[in-house]
């Protein structure tokens, strides 16, 4: 039989048992707390700093804009006084089920005309510290689907591909090379212009590229443009692709000087494939944020909620 003393020291060790079993399970409760309210904390975040997302779900007018929500139609850049409103291009569709979530639009031919959102407020650009991300996804084989020539699938400017503007290109011919592009202004990085400039080596230092890059028929690619510091002497640009940084720029010291009221977020310049989700923030994001953006369930529409 057991004594007095023995039984105690085993409801001691029974209760000291039960203590410990449910501070752990209240210890990994509170762990998944805290690992809820950091998933929860990053998509807050995202949503604080979004200017700007088109998702093409419900037509072409963006879901949320801090400027003109609407999409433009123009038959050339100098034609911006007759844009139209909408989209007006019989290459380019919206389509039902055709982009990574939902509807998407789908660029089938290379054709003279541009479609583009008004920047103003939709950027924050800043003459002194601008700082900013660009988010989208692109589907396409690029060895089959793309006519010769280089392709813009999103060009950002007040003037030219070359004068204070951001964009991302694929290569003219094949294998294509898939491209970040942030260039200054035109007449600080090349004031005596001899032959075309995306030609020219001192343009082309400023690219980053990725050879091989991961598109293909019948997937989506993720697309994130992250810069900083631009108009300073330590401006910054990163591409990443899939939430893995693929590429980046550093010491960008050339001035961005933009006439806000004419800088164009212009979508498919020569891109033929589809396109879907583009979203634009007011601050280079962290990678954690980037991650979190890529592996969105449901596109941004998650960080509205």
């Amino acid at each position: 039989m057991f004594n007095s003393s023995t039984t105690n020291r085993i409801l001691a060790l029974s209760i000291l048992s039960i203590s410990i079993f449910y501070s752990c399970k209240q210890e990994k409760k509170d762990a998944n707390k805290k690992e809820e309210k950091a998933v929860d904390t990053t998509n807050l975040e995202l949503k604080k700093a979004l200017t700007f997302y088109a998702s093409f779900d419900k037509g072409v007018k963006a879901d949320f804009a801090l400027g003109d929500a609407e999409m433009y139609t123009v038959p050339n850049r100098k034609a911006v006084d007759s844009a139209k409103v909408g989209l007006h291009k019989p290459d380019i569709k919206l389509e039902e089920n055709k982009g990574k979530f939902g509807s998407g639009l789908v660029f089938t031919e290379r054709s003279k005309g541009y479609i583009y959102y008004p920047s103003t407020k939709n950027i924050a650009y800043d003459s002194i510290n601008w700082n900013g991300a660009i988010s989208f996804w692109l589907s396409l084989d690029p060895a089959k689907d793309l006519e010769p020539g280089y392709c813009d699938p999103i060009q950002i400017t007040d003037v030219s591909y070359n004068d204070a503007a951001i964009w991302v290109d694929f290569t003219k011919e094949n294998p294509r090379d898939f491209r970040l592009g942030v260039i200054g202004d035109r007449n600080v990085w090349n004031p005596n212009p001899e032959g075309p400039d995306n030609e020219n080596p001192i343009f082309n230092k400023r690219l980053t590229g990725v050879k091989n890059p991961p598109f293909g028929t019948g997937q989506w690619t993720h697309i994130l443009i992250n810069f900083s510091g631009l108009n300073t002497k330590e401006g910054k640009a990163s591409l990443y692709m899939n939430g893995e940084l693929k590429g980046t720029r550093k010491n960008i010291d050339t001035p961005f000087t933009w006439e806000l009221d004419k800088s164009i977020i212009y979508l498919g310049l020569g891109y033929i494939g589809l396109m879907d989700e583009l979203s634009i923030y007011n601050r280079s994001l962290t990678d954690k944020e980037i991650t979190a953006l890529y592996q969105l369930e449901n596109g941004v529409h998650s960080i509205l909620k």
